[in-house]
């Protein structure tokens, strides 16, 4: 694990708030999609980035790809950034809002209508 590539994948919002968001629970694109308010495309290319640095994992799921933090690997590493970060800006908006989303994104609802 590169310490630079990881604290380059951590250095943007939107990758730190997909990061906040996969330690609630496993996300599809769509799911991030709907919270982030980006495209596809940009959400794919933000996974990529944290995937590439090794903090988070994939798996597929009939037509879904599911995200998810890395524990396999570096999981005290992570741990303790989520815990700097909750420490940091856990009073965040945005954060705070993102956590509310995600726990009522469904989906069924959100994937199955684009």
């Amino acid at each position: 694990m590169d310490a630079i590539t990881i604290f380059k994948a951590l250095s943007d919002t939107n990758r730190l708030r997909i990061m906040k968001m996969l330690e609630q629970r496993e996300l599809c694109v769509c799911e991030l999609r709907s919270v982030l308010n980006l495209s596809n495309s940009t959400v794919s290319e933000h996974l990529a980035v944290l995937k590439d640095a090794g903090l988070i994992l994939d798996r597929k799921d009939g037509k879904w790809v599911n995200y998810r933090l890395n524990d396999r690997c570096c999981v005290n590493f992570i741990k303790a950034v989520l815990e700097l970060l909750e420490e940091h800006v856990g009073d965040e908006p945005a954060l705070k809002n993102d956590a509310a989303k995600i726990k009522k994104a469904n989906r069924y609802k959100i994937c199955c209508t684009i």
